[in-house]
């Protein structure tokens, strides 16, 4: 069985469980507009949109805040959604997002290697729903090894607006053949 609030960490980060106490340094990373301008919910930035994210996150168990080793800074969060037990099980990771001062790929990838390694010990494969013109997350995704599949989802966000997302997956055998292995 899949836990989804583990502590993970490596050199560069660690992952803990999402806390109520946690909300404050959060908001702080999450009030950045342009963290959120190809996101589906480009206004997430704002404190209500935030707080029900937050809120969701919370309730759901399955959400890891990510902190800088090296400063001890709240840099972003991640979660695991769902568990389905069939076929070797499957979990989706995402609701991602990480402060402007940590993009480029290294903190992402130590983010997503470490949370992959940990799922996919448990599951046979991790799903990703990206929003289909989020080019910046399809991007980071592609670049982690995660393959396009021909699964598709309309999400409804908080305003109401219907986006259409497109699912992109890493099994343990690509995983282990990956840009993130080892």
């Amino acid at each position: 069985m899949l836990d989804r609030q583990p502590m993970l960490e490596d050199e560069l980060i660690r992952l803990r469980p999402l806390q109520p106490e946690d909300w404050d340094a959060l908001f702080a990373v999450a009030s950045d507009p342009l963290i959120w301008e190809q996101h589906p919910a480009h206004d997430r930035w704002q404190e209500p949109v935030f707080r029900a994210f937050f809120e969701d996150a919370l309730a759901n168990k399955g959400a890891l805040i990510a902190i800088d080793r090296a400063s001890g800074a709240v840099i972003g969060s991640s979660r695991y959604q769902g568990l389905e037990e069939a076929d070797g099980g499957s979990v989706e990771i995402g609701w991602t997002f990480l402060a402007r001062s940590h993009w480029g790929g290294r903190w992402n990838h130590a983010m997503k290697r470490l949370m992959l390694a940990h799922a996919l010990a448990s599951v046979a494969e991790c799903s990703f729903l990206v929003g289909e013109t989020n080019t910046r997350s399809r991007t980071a995704l592609e670049r982690i090894g995660a393959q396009l599949t021909d699964r598709r989802e309309e999400r409804v966000m908080a305003d109401g607006t219907v986006i259409p997302h497109l699912t992109y997956a890493i099994t343990r055998e690509s995983f282990a053949k990956g840009p993130l292995a080892g």
